[in-house]
């Protein structure tokens, strides 16, 4: 079953002095299948945050259609953009955008504020997450009082407790150190053994290696695809690293 699916989805925007168009986005179609991992790489200006900008609703495009679950996003009111996002859709940011005068307890209850839950309820979602992600002791804690790893935990809890229909992240490792990262993509791959649906925009290889598919942006279009054969993750970033260099070089990347 497709999660989501991208079709022709072009996006042109016009600069503020000289009034020029620019096309960041051209002929992209891909689909998302239920419980897929996918990342999403590509040199800077490629389109990448474009394209997620898109998909996370946040933006939308000049033409083409985003469907969720067979729904054009695009179809749906402004009115009621604010609640769909929150009831499809989970977020990871490389910057974790956690609200400092909250406590890490609050931060991850927003969502659920937003949506009119009660406080039993919130208190519900987030026992069995906060164990999961090892967060537990730091529910009191403010955002300032804790490290860059645990931040994202957080920002995880916060984007997993209303149960996203897929989960999207914007260079969830950009900000964290080695032991941070690593423990970081074990949890996104735990959460897709778990049947989570997962695209990640990464400059990371890292990162990209834990996924089961990698599409290649540039120049505003989907230049190339890698899947997961039966292999590591040490094979599959060596895959990703060598197609990387070739589409800098401009060659090809198969």
């Amino acid at each position: 079953m497709q999660i989501l699916e991208v079709n022709d989805l072009r996006k042109v925007y016009t600069t503020r002095f000289g009034g020029q168009q620019v096309e960041a986005l051209r002929c992209v179609t891909f689909s998302v299948a239920q419980g897929e991992y996918v990342a999403v790489m590509g040199e800077s200006g490629s389109g990448k945050t474009t394209l997620l900008n898109i998909l996370a609703a946040l933006d939308r495009p000049t033409s083409g259609q985003v469907l969720l679950e067979g729904r054009d996003i695009g179809a749906v009111k402004e009115a009621e953009m604010a609640a769909f996002r929150r009831d499809h859709l989970g977020f990871v940011f490389q910057d974790f955008n956690l609200l400092d005068t909250f406590t890490l307890e609050d931060n991850i209850y927003l969502p659920l504020v937003l949506a009119g839950k009660k406080y039993p309820e919130m208190q519900r979602l987030l026992q069995p997450l906060a164990h999961e992600l090892g967060i537990e002791s730091l529910l009191k804690k403010y955002p300032y009082e804790v490290s860059g790893g645990q931040k994202q935990r957080a920002a995880m809890a916060r984007a997993m407790i209303t149960h996203p229909r897929i989960l999207l992240a914007d260079e969830p490792t950009g900000a964290l150190d080695s032991k941070s990262t690593d423990e970081l993509l074990a949890l996104f791959t735990r959460l897709h053994q778990e049947g989570q649906t997962i695209l990640m925009v990464t400059h990371s290889v890292k990162a990209a290696s834990h996924a089961g598919r990698v599409l290649f942006l540039k120049d505003g279009q989907v230049f190339h695809q890698l899947v997961r054969a039966d292999e590591s993750d040490s094979g599959f970033y060596q895959r990703i690293s060598d197609a990387l260099t070739a589409l800098t070089a401009g060659g090809d990347a198969r």
